[in-house]
């Protein structure tokens, strides 16, 4: 198991932190998760813990109570703990995504106000920008802040929010029309909001409700949810970056490393499917001998090993030319697609390796198999990076003359 997926060029801190994050995942997340997956029951022991190690601040800048880890750490970290049970992998991301957006474009009272308390997990964070009618077309969104006075007045509705419940501070994408005149191309007319609301269901705050738990097929646990502003009032100062019209930019900056994410969680919740499978196949006898003796078994074996390793090289490429300061849409377009795609190819090998037990909810390849098909739409779907990355390749390869 331990040849698998491994990373060259760690520091010594960088190995110290993937080795306790290791350690916590197979003493505290594996012998629980599938019985909490079942119940859809929220992880509180498990987040606690994760608390304590630090991990809520792994990226947030020392100055402000964090780690200052790279992306490549909480990358291998996230691969680690989607490894255990990949609800968990989400609870930690959607707090990320805007640590990062406000440490990356949030005003000085912004980064002073909530990056303390977020390293420390005590702000949880969450991001909106999806709407129940629009889907991957960001630009359709139709919730709006209007100007008053001192404050905005937001109103609209949002869609699967992860964290919508637990957390107490969310992201949110509306439209913003002041200072934009009619016509303005629509991506330059949106504005991110840093919304604090108190933690639970139902109104939340004057003006904000999330409804409730929205009932899923597989990632359990997590809550994911709706969010409806009815004459939402926010003060001018919580305009993420103090200046309107820049939100479609900061959250495509925030979901280019949530990409980067998605691939870590593929490549963990492949490599524990890898594990379930090439240890089912060595106790199962068929015939007279273990199936993995049986050379159908092995080339599947082989197959999603390999598949593992090139996510896995994928994702940490993309991962290290973010934390280089170059562009990396491409890369991580790339990531994320290849590792979603395995993902899924990986556990449905480990399934058909189990046989008829690969459907009984007493084995964890039962729970595998619900939660690798979030992967393949969350942060963009597989034809969403395909998009992205064939514009790319355009721009690196346009004929000249």
């Amino acid at each position: 198991m331990a040849r698998l997926a491994q990373t060259a060029g760690l520091t010594d801190v960088q190995r110290e932190i993937l080795s306790t994050v290791r350690d916590f995942v197979d003493k505290e997340i594996i012998p629980v998760a599938t019985e909490l997956e079942h119940r859809d029951e929220y992880p509180q022991a498990i987040v606690d813990g994760l608390k304590e190690l630090g991990l809520f601040g792994l990226m947030i800048p020392e100055e402000y109570g964090g780690l200052g880890e790279s992306l490549l750490t909480y990358a291998l970290c996230v691969e680690e703990i989607a490894r255990g049970w990949m609800s968990v992998s989400g609870i930690i991301n959607t707090h990320f995504i805007v640590a990062y957006m406000i440490k990356q474009h949030g005003t000085q009272e912004q980064k002073d106000h909530f990056l303390p308390r977020m390293a420390l997990g005590e702000v949880r964070g969450a991001f909106s920008m999806s709407e129940p009618a629009l889907g991957s077309d960001v630009s359709a969104i139709t919730s709006k802040a209007v100007k008053d006075g001192e404050e905005y007045v937001l109103n609209g509705q949002k869609m699967w929010l992860t964290n919508g419940g637990s957390s107490t501070l969310v992201a949110v994408l509306v439209k913003s029309d002041e200072g934009h005149p009619e016509g303005t191309a629509p991506h330059k007319s949106m504005t991110t909001f840093l919304v604090e609301k108190e933690p639970g269901f139902g109104e939340v705050r004057p003006g904000l409700t999330i409804p409730g738990k929205i009932d899923k097929m597989g990632y359990k646990g997590v809550d994911t949810t709706e969010l409806i502003m009815d004459g939402l009032r926010i003060p001018a100062n919580r305009v993420l970056g103090g200046t309107t019209g820049r939100g479609f930019y900061q959250m495509m900056d925030g979901v280019e490393v949530g990409r980067v994410n998605v691939a870590a969680r593929g490549c963990g919740v492949a490599q524990r499917a890898f594990e379930l499978g090439v240890s089912y196949a060595q106790q199962r006898h068929t015939f007279g001998k273990a199936i993995a003796q049986h050379q159908a078994i092995q080339f599947k074996l082989a197959e999603m090993a390999t598949k593992v390793e090139a996510a896995h090289a994928m994702m940490v490429n993309a991962a290290r030319k973010k934390d280089s300061g170059e562009r990396n849409d491409l890369e991580a377009g790339m990531a994320k697609y290849l590792a979603s795609e395995y993902c899924k190819e990986v556990v449905e090998d480990a399934f058909r390796i189990h046989g008829g037990y690969g459907f009984s909810k007493e084995y964890e390849i039962e729970r595998l198999y619900r939660e690798a098909p979030m992967l393949l739409i969350g942060e963009g779907t597989a034809e969403i990076q395909k998009m992205i990355i064939g514009r790319r390749l355009l721009e690196e390869y346009r004929l000249q003359g």
